[in-house]
């Protein structure tokens, strides 16, 4: 092979050469980035969380959102004097002695938004945006629509506290946006959220939940396998449903939903098949499906596997979906939800015929790894369910698998060693 040194994956690497011009504009950012930073933690210093420093804060997290430190001294501010009162038990509800606890003003998130009344904000049960620039879900946002509590007018405390609430839900967007991973964002938006729980009246607290409903599905849309905004999507799915929001199940829509990203979006999505094998089991029991519909439900999963596989049968995602459908069949105790009710001969029956499966694929994709690795670990399962060894054939079949395995993946060569050795494989 060329040597291809000074280049990774057959790219050249190049260095970025700055002039003197575009490094002495650096140095002046990193001089008021550090400056802005010692005003900040000056203040911090001295327990002064006004709403001056409120918005040094803004200024500092659009700089730098990873700076958690910042986030907490946000918090204090809003605790402090900006919020109409303390939340209970909180460790930042005493107010500094520079700020007053009966402070009307909401800080301003951005330098063009202000305090506002309740008559500036659209009725809490109107069909409108919210200022996040996002609508719940269809689905979650019918029952709302008919609760006449969500129309009625807030009061002055909840008016100030909603104005907050709405305006720090905004000020995060463009930073998710940017950098959607950083964990400091979700979980400052997650706290903000907890307020509208903790200072709202129910009706106009879900209102706000269902909106981050809508946030959570277009972040997915932008990055459909972003795990953060999956496991923050079950979160706010999981409040909805709380009793605090006077919610009921969502187990059908969700299910829906992760039908909707897997198979008209994209089969290749492991938080999506993740999110469905965590619902099925809510969702037989809340459809309180008997024996016969779990063993239907079980044969459409299993179906609709393998035709995922037939078109990428290299694809991870998909195994691991697979793997998870066939320990439902070998792990009874473990995994009840869709074989209650089969007898040892059934288990036995399905594991043999998804066997024959996979070697049928194995006549057109006779070069992927994961279909030997399936055909290896699924022929011990059903020697285990049988409670036998394998048999001539099998070891036979065993020692080939073991034989593509090692050429199809030398860089595991001890595991398949390891294998071959617990097997009793090597004379064969």
């Amino acid at each position: 092979m060329a040597d291809q040194g000074g280049s990774q994956h057959g790219i050249a690497r190049t260095s970025r050469v700055r002039t003197e011009e575009q490094r002495q504009r650096d140095l002046e950012r990193i001089a008021k980035y550090r400056e802005l930073e010692d005003q900040v933690r000056a203040h911090i210093g001295r327990a002064e969380y006004t709403p001056e420093v409120f918005q040094l804060t803004s200024k500092l997290l659009r700089l730098n959102p990873e700076y958690y430190t910042i986030w907490n001294a946000r918090r204090r501010c809003l605790i402090s004097g900006s919020f109409s009162r303390p939340s209970a038990g909180s460790s930042c509800s005493r107010a500094s002695s520079s700020t007053s606890p009966s402070a009307t003003t909401a800080p301003s998130s951005t330098s063009s938004s202000s305090s506002s009344s309740a008559a500036t904000h659209p009725a809490p049960g109107s069909p409108t945006a919210g200022r996040s620039g996002t609508t719940a879900d269809p689905a979650a946002t019918t029952a709302t629509a008919s609760n006449p509590a969500q129309n009625e007018e807030p009061s002055a405390a909840e008016a100030q506290d909603l104005s907050i609430i709405k305006s720090e839900l905004t000020f995060t967007i463009p930073l998710l946006l940017e950098s959607p991973k950083c964990y400091w964002i979700w979980s400052y938006r997650l706290w903000i959220l907890q307020q509208a729980i903790a200072r709202l009246r129910p009706a106009l607290a879900r209102r706000i939940w269902e909106e981050e409903l809508g946030l959570a599905s277009k972040m997915l849309g932008k990055d459909r396998r972003n795990f953060h905004a999956w496991g923050y999507r079950r979160h706010v799915v999981q409040q909805l449903e709380s009793a605090t929001l006077e919610g009921s199940s969502m187990v059908e829509a969700e299910f829906a939903y992760t039908d909707k990203m897997i198979f008209n979006t994209d089969l290749s999505n492991f938080s999506a098949w993740h999110s469905r094998s965590k619902l099925i089991p809510r969702l037989l029991d809340e459809r309180g499906a008997d024996e016969a519909a779990r063993r239907a439900f079980l044969d459409k999963e299993l179906s609709q596997i393998r035709n995922a596989l037939n078109v990428g049968p290299e694809d991870q995602s998909l195994w691991y979906y697979h793997q998870f459908l066939i320990l439902n069949i070998v792990e009874p105790e473990k995994h009840p939800s869709m074989t209650r009710g089969f007898t040892r001969e059934d288990r036995v029956a399905y594991l043999r015929r998804e066997i024959d499966e996979i070697k049928d694929l194995l006549e057109d994709y006779e070069d992927v790894k994961l279909s030997y690795e399936g055909l290896f670990e699924y022929t011990l399962y059903l020697c285990q369910l049988e409670e036998r060894q394998p048999d001539e054939t099998e070891r036979a079949d065993l020692a080939a698998w073991l034989g593509k395995l090692k050429q199809l993946d030398p860089m595991r060569n001890g595991r398949w060693a390891d294998l071959e050795r617990d097997c009793r494989l090597k004379d064969q």
